[in-house]
C-alpha cells in the first residue's frame, strides 16, 4: 500500500489504549474512503487481547462499510484473532499441495473458533486462488482449479494469475489493481471484488496465452 513511513501508531498500540483509533488510521493517498490501520512489525501478536481487537473491530465496523482483516498465514495468534470476529472470510490458497493442505486447516478453524461458529452459524467462506500459472499446471507441477476445488469444496470467488505485474506494483507501493488496470490479475481481483458484493461475473480461467482471459470454468462461481 505504500504507507509504511506514515505508521506512527498500529494495532496493539490502540488495543493496549496507548492511542485512539482515530490516530493510528492511515488514509490512502489516493482513495478517499479507503484506510489502514497497521499491525504490529516488531511487537509479538501475543501481545494483542480478545477483547481488545473485539474493541477496535466494533469502532471500525461503526465507520466504514467494509473492515477487511488481513491475516498472516498459519493458525498462530493473529490469524486467529483476525478471524474470530468475521462474517465472511476470503481463503487465498496458491494451487500448491502445503498451502491447500493449511487452507483446509484454516477451514476447520473458522467452523469452530470463531464467534459465529459457537453461536451456532457458520462464517461465509469463499476461496481466492492466486499465482495460478496455467503452464505449469497442465505440465503438473501445481494443482489444477478443480483439484483446489475438490479439496477445498467452497465456492470460488477468483483466480488470480501469476504476473509480474504483482511484484512490479508492489514494489512501487501500490495495489496492481491501481498500477495497471489492464492487467490480468488487476481484473482478476476486481471480478473477484465484484463477486463478493454479490454481482454476477462470469468465472474466467487464465489460459496457456498469457494475460488473455477466454476459458469459462464449468462451475458455479461464489
Amino acid at each position: 500500500m505504500g504507507a509504511e513511513r506514515r505508521v506512527v501508531y498500529d494495532l496493539i498500540n490502540v488495543v493496549q489504549g496507548v492511542a485512539k483509533l482515530p490516530q493510528a488510521l492511515i488514509r490512502d493517498k489516493r482513495i478517499d474512503t479507503l484506510s489502514l490501520l497497521p499491525a504490529s512489525q516488531t511487537r509479538d501478536k501475543d501481545a494483542l487481547s480478545e477483547d481488545g481487537v473485539a474493541r477496535v473491530i466494533r469502532e471500525l465496523r461503526a465507520k466504514f462499510d467494509w473492515v477487511i482483516c488481513d491475516s498472516p498465514a498459519g493458525i498462530e495468534r493473529g490469524a486467529t484473532l483476525a478471524m474470530r470476529f468475521a462474517d465472511t472470510a476470503i481463503i487465498v490458497t496458491n494451487p500448491e499441495v502445503s498451502s491447500v493442505r493449511d487452507s483446509d486447516r484454516i477451514i476447520g478453524l473458522l467452523d469452530s473458533k470463531t464467534v459465529k461458529a459457537e453461536r451456532g452459524d457458520r462464517v461465509e467462506k469463499h476461496i481466492l486462488i492466486a499465482r495460478y500459472d496455467p503452464v505449469r499446471a497442465a505440465r503438473g507441477e501445481m494443482l489444477n482449479i478443480k483439484d483446489v476445488l475438490d479439496i477445498l469444496s467452497l465456492p470460488l470467488l477468483g483466480i488470480i494469475p501469476e504476473s509480474e505485474e504483482v511484484l512490479r506494483a508492489s514494489n512501487l507501493g501500490s495495489p496492481v489493481t491501481l498500477n495497471d488496470p489492464t492487467s490480468a490479475p488487476a481484473r482478476a481481483y476486481c471480478d473477484a471484488a465484484r463477486r463478493l458484493e454479490g454481482h454476477n461475473v462470469p468465472m474466467m480461467i487464465p489460459t496457456e496465452r498469457k494475460g488473455f482471459f477466454d476459458k469459462l470454468l464449468g462451475r458455479r462461481a461464489a
